[in-house]
């Protein structure tokens, strides 16, 4: 394969202006810049064959200066071979021949940036032009018409045929009028073959020029599309991938903060009490749940830590693939707050469903919810949980009755809940109960998680 192929090169359609997000069609010069739409680097297109070629399409207008210059050149000949020789008095001057040529060679370097202008002018130059014998402005309206298929649309190439044919006819038609008349034209058939000798030609390459431009234009928009299309599902991928690592990371966060708050908050609760307590017996008790559960939120952060490292390196030990905790661990829970000091009732009614997910969610929001009782609330004498699984819901409320201290309402926990509820498609209420205490209301609909 070509090494070319390999190469990431800036898009040729960027370059050249021919993707355009707001146009369907390749645009010319004049609509191309900044705003053309431009291919991902993984989507580069390969460099053309042949530098000519490279360096023609990257410089349109040394195309059209060529092309220009040509038309010029033939003008140059006409003028030669037509006036100079026999000046014949019938004809204009011959600084109107060159003028109209000049003309000419303007419209044909124009007629990329300035399609229809150029058609049109090209059109008035064939009218105006009629008394001169001479291919030239006919040449430039079937030029202009074969840019109206390329540089704009099939339709409006197939309209410019239409002006251009109705054109070309009364050109032909007042050439006929002119040389038609006189005993040999009248042997040759006189002005109505003279005219169909004129515009039949006219009108069949006038039509080949504009199936040749509606072909080159129509296979250049329908490249432009293609492009344009790769270019907007690069960024929809793009967008994807940065939504969905987004999410990702605040799934991690919200993990992350559930399980080290938590720990934290049974820790320093043990480590005082173990510092409080005179009973040294207790107080080994305590410092032994401190540790046991450091130990066990240092494995939960590892297992976090490992899913987002990519090399692998921890895929085979058993703390990193060890089950995340489900709504039947809600008893041990409740457990290790009751020996931090929270007086906490735990109340489970109907059965657990098998879903993993559900249940992670379940218990993290209860965990939360004594967390916070934890560590913000004062003289609590009571805390209850009640957790109701429902045919295609689960209910869970969180009720104690202590003085509610530096809770807010933007906290990374609560925001978390919430949006746990939110993946549920349910609702969280939480706030102050009366006359004291705090509140978490979450209801869990099952089937609807996002």
């Amino acid at each position: 394969m070509d090494g070319r192929l390999a190469r990431r090169r800036r898009p040729r359609a960027a370059r050249e202006g021919r993707l355009s997000a707001s146009s369907p069609r390749p645009p010319g010069p004049a609509s191309a810049g900044p705003g053309s739409g431009a291919l991902p680097g993984d989507l580069a297109l390969p460099s053309p064959p042949g530098s000519i070629r490279r360096y023609l399409q990257a410089h349109p207008w040394v195309t059209d200066g060529l092309v220009a210059g040509v038309y010029l050149l033939i003008t140059a000949a006409s003028v030669a071979a037509y006036l100079l020789p026999e000046p014949r008095p019938e004809l204009p001057p011959v600084w109107v021949v060159i003028a109209l040529g000049i003309a000419g060679g303007v419209v044909v370097l124009l007629r990329r940036r300035f399609v229809w202008p150029a058609f049109f002018g090209a059109t008035v130059l064939l009218l105006v032009s009629f008394p001169i014998d001479s291919p030239l402005q006919p040449a430039a309206v079937l030029i202009s018409v074969y840019a109206l298929g390329v540089y704009r649309s099939s339709r409006a190439a197939w309209l410019g045929f239409g002006i251009a044919s109705a054109a070309g006819m009364l050109d032909a038609l007042l050439k006929a009028l002119i040389h038609g008349r006189g005993a040999e034209a009248a042997a040759d058939g006189g002005p109505l073959v003279l005219w169909l000798n004129i515009a039949v030609p006219f009108v069949v390459i006038l039509l080949i020029a504009t199936l040749l431009g509606t072909n080159v234009g129509g296979r250049k928009r329908y490249v432009a599309a293609i492009l344009d299309r790769a270019a907007q599902l690069g960024r929809e991928r793009d967008q994807q991938a940065e939504i969905a690592s987004a999410r990702e990371r605040e799934r991690i966060a919200r993990e992350m903060h559930d399980v080290i708050a938590h720990s934290l908050s049974v820790m320093i609760a043990l480590a005082e009490g173990a510092a409080a307590t005179p009973d040294q017996a207790r107080s080994r008790d305590a410092i032994g749940a401190v540790a046991e559960t450091g130990r066990r939120t240092l494995g939960e952060v590892r297992r976090l830590l490992a899913i987002v490292r990519s090399d692998g390196g921890s895929a085979g030990r058993s703390d990193v693939r060890a089950p995340q905790p489900q709504a039947d661990d809600l008893p041990a829970l409740v457990a290790e707050f009751a020996r931090a000091g929270l007086p906490v009732t735990l109340t489970v009614s109907g059965a657990p469903r098998a879903d993993a997910a559900l249940g992670l969610t379940v218990y993290r929001i209860v965990q939360e919810s004594l967390t916070n009782a934890l560590r913000h609330a004062r003289g609590v004498t009571r805390v209850d949980v009640r957790v109701e699984w429902r045919e295609d819901a689960v209910s869970i409320l969180v009720e104690d009755d202590g003085l509610a201290v530096a809770v807010s309402e933007g906290g990374r926990g609560l925001l978390g809940m919430r949006e746990r509820a939110a993946l549920y498609g349910g609702t969280a209420e939480i706030g102050p109960r009366e006359p004291r205490g705090w509140r978490v209301s979450v209801l869990l609909r099952e089937g609807e998680a996002s």
